[in-house]
């Protein structure tokens, strides 16, 4: 690890807020599953197989969602009537 590059304070402060410019609100699966209106099982399956390629972000063996993601899946799946 000679070529460790060392991870200051102002690094942190940098990444910090780099993140709260790309709107930093995660959602658990389970808040993701009904701001979409579907089944939280659904979600799990969706990521699963990869199946609308939806951004998420592990943590552990946690799953985490950006608020900002979901809009743009939604906004990204709007027709118009015709």
């Amino acid at each position: 690890m000679d070529n460790a590059i060392p991870f200051s304070a102002s690094h942190k402060a940098d990444a910090k807020a780099g993140f709260s410019l790309v709107n930093n609100e995660l959602l658990s699966r389970k808040e993701a599953a009904a701001y979409l209106g579907i089944a939280e099982n659904t979600l799990a399956i969706w990521k699963c197989t990869g199946r609308y390629g939806l951004p998420f972000v592990k943590m552990g063996r946690l799953v985490k969602y950006r608020k900002v993601d979901l809009d743009a899946f939604i906004a990204n799946r709007l027709f118009s009537g015709r």
